[in-house]
């Protein structure tokens, strides 16, 4: 019985310390899985909580490009409102061309008809004369034929001012192209505004799906990480059953050679061991327990 115990301590012992290194570097890799988890896990919250700020950005940016483009949209009808007056005024302008002819346009360019304003100064200064006295008898008639003439050329040239002619279509024209120019600007400034937002929530777009897939790679990253952990852990309790299986054995051996033993304390053993190879979780006191005996 003694050659039979001393053949198994042979073989047991060094099995044992083969065991307890392999326990131990289980357990070493086992932390730093765990603690690369946590590295992993914590990327990934980062890159998710940057993810979630862009999104509030993005619907913002939306916003504000949806509101340049509906500007765009209203400056756009209004340009086309005045495209239309522009046309209008440009079609009316060569039909009157067309009924005045060449010469009605010369005759316009030198005419030198004063202004109703002008004529009417200078009534009024022909009158404040007279009323004061500044006009003899002798000139009373050549008075009065003046103010006949001043006032036959007022009402001429205030039916010329409001005739419409060449001269007012002129300046209507010009106004009307001044005005659908700036309509046309400001419909390119709000353009530009609008696709500027869009870019912009294009960029920011852009930097949400590559934060995503940084956060989505980091998950994988944990889902190793973690298979990892569970692997090393799971060698690591198998470790501490067989080695304890072993010690169990070889402590059993020497109470046979000397006769007893701590009977309570190998039935704690055999109780703790008993709930591992069941496949409960241990304390880690437990599991320190393990060790030392």
């Amino acid at each position: 019985m003694e050659m039979e115990g001393a053949e198994i301590r042979g073989l047991l012992q060094p099995r044992c310390d083969d065991i307890q290194e392999q326990i131990s570097f289980n357990r070493e890799e086992r932390d730093q899985w765990n603690a690369k988890v946590r590295t992993l896990l914590d990327e990934r919250n980062e890159l998710n909580r940057q993810v979630k700020e862009l999104i509030t950005e993005v619907q913002n940016q939306k916003s504000l490009r949806d509101e340049a483009n509906q500007t765009v949209r209203d400056l756009k009808d209004h340009r086309a409102e005045k495209t239309e007056e522009l046309k209008v005024i440009r079609t009316n302008f060569r039909e009157k061309l067309a009924q005045q002819g060449e010469e009605e346009i010369q005759r316009e360019r030198n005419d030198r008809s004063r202004s109703p304003a002008r004529i009417k100064t200078e009534m009024d200064k022909l009158d404040r004369l007279y009323q004061h006295g500044g006009v003899s008898p002798k000139k009373e008639r050549e008075h009065m034929m003046k103010m006949k003439r001043l006032s036959q050329e007022l009402r001429e040239a205030k039916e010329r001012k409001s005739d419409g002619g060449i001269r007012d279509l002129k300046m209507q024209l010009r106004d009307a192209e001044k005005q659908q120019e700036e309509a046309h600007k400001n419909v390119k400034k709000a353009v530009s505004s609008a696709q500027e937002a869009h870019d912009l929530m294009a960029e920011l777009s852009e930097e949400v799906d590559r934060l995503r897939e940084k956060a989505n790679s980091a998950q994988s990253g944990v889902t190793r990480a973690k298979r990892e952990a569970d692997s090393l852990h799971g060698r690591y309790i198998v470790s501490l059953r067989c080695i304890h299986s072993m010690q169990d054995l070889l402590k059993a051996l020497d109470a046979r050679e000397k006769g007893g033993g701590d009977d309570d304390e190998q039935v704690e053993v055999a109780d703790l061991m008993t709930r591992l190879m069941s496949g409960d979780t241990l304390s880690t006191d437990e599991i320190m327990a393990l060790q030392r005996n």
